[in-house]
């Protein structure tokens, strides 16, 4: 190793999945030097064959628990519906002082379908790197991705605190800044910010395709920016946001409920005519907007 590269913080890392989030940890793994191994699974043999030709794995395997075994750090980057069968599969080969995480939206159901089939010496902190683009696959992936972006990690009571310590460690040096929360506030949280944005643009985007074809093809021709911005999230991969809308439902469900009144209030302003009451909605959202461009997260 280089002189001036940092010591490891792990010997050997687990990807299980290697999506944009899994391959974009890679690069960075690659790039810093943050273990001297890093084993991949997935679930085609076209995606290791990817992995191992963009050079992001040093072992590939088709069996989770292959990949596991042995590993200081198994990161789970697959789809939240295969989290428990995934656990299921890792367990038996855990060693002991193994650190388990993830790179999930959801975290209350990652401490649900993880934590109790993993063994008592091994350690979950669950993590959510809040970046991403509408690009799936290892091919999407780019060390950059996490760069002055947040990270959310939700330890349940009583984890070990060397263990948090570590996992924060790696994604600080992936440059995100580092949050801890409780994992019921975190799915709270994440429902208005990324899940319910989501939600509107698959049904605004799939209320378009529905359109009289003459129709739909003036919307895709003259597609300006609100339009082209919903294309874009409502692009992104369907089995992740399909799990991620599962696994969160009680929160987006009462965010939903809400949503729906506050549009009914709107549609009744438009037909009656009250622009103040449009423009008092407005200029709030406007000030919200500022925020979001003085907090650096535009």
């Amino acid at each position: 190793m280089a002189a001036d590269q940092p010591t490891p913080l792990f010997e050997r890392i687990a990807l299980i999945g290697i999506g944009l989030i899994g391959s974009s940890l890679a690069h960075v793994a690659r790039r810093d030097g943050l273990c001297n191994h890093i084993a991949v699974s997935a679930r085609t043999q076209r995606t290791l064959d990817t992995a191992r030709r963009l050079g992001l794995a040093d072992s590939v395997t088709l069996d989770a628990a292959e990949a596991a075994a042995g590993a200081d750090l198994v990161m789970i980057c697959t789809p939240m519906g295969a989290y428990e069968a995934v656990a299921r599969a890792i367990a038996p080969v855990l060693k002991p002082g193994c650190i388990v995480s993830d790179v999930g939206s959801v975290k209350q159901s990652v401490i649900r379908d993880v934590g109790p089939r993993l063994p008592e010496d091994v350690h979950l902190v669950p993590a959510h790197p809040v970046a991403g683009t509408e690009h799936s696959g290892p091919e999407a992936g780019f060390p950059e991705l996490f760069q002055g972006r947040w990270c959310i990690l939700t330890p349940a009571e009583g984890t070990e605190p060397d263990a948090v310590e570590r996992i924060a460690e790696l994604w600080r040096r992936a440059g995100m800044t580092i949050e801890i929360m409780d994992a019921n506030h975190h799915d709270r949280v994440l429902a208005i910010t990324s899940h319910l944005p989501h939600l509107i643009a698959y049904t605004i985007v799939g209320t378009a395709t529905d359109l009289a074809e003459n129709l739909k093809q003036e919307v895709v021709k003259y597609s300006a920016g609100g339009f082209r911005d919903f294309t874009r999230i409502a692009a992104s991969d369907p089995v992740m946001w399909r799990d991620i809308f599962l696994a969160n439902r009680e929160a987006i469900l009462e965010l939903l409920g809400q949503f729906s009144e506050d549009l009914t209030a709107l549609r009744r302003a438009i037909r009656r005519g009250e622009g103040d009451i449009l423009m008092d909605v407005f200029t709030h959202t406007r000030e919200i907007r500022r925020g979001v461009v003085e907090a650096e997260q535009d």
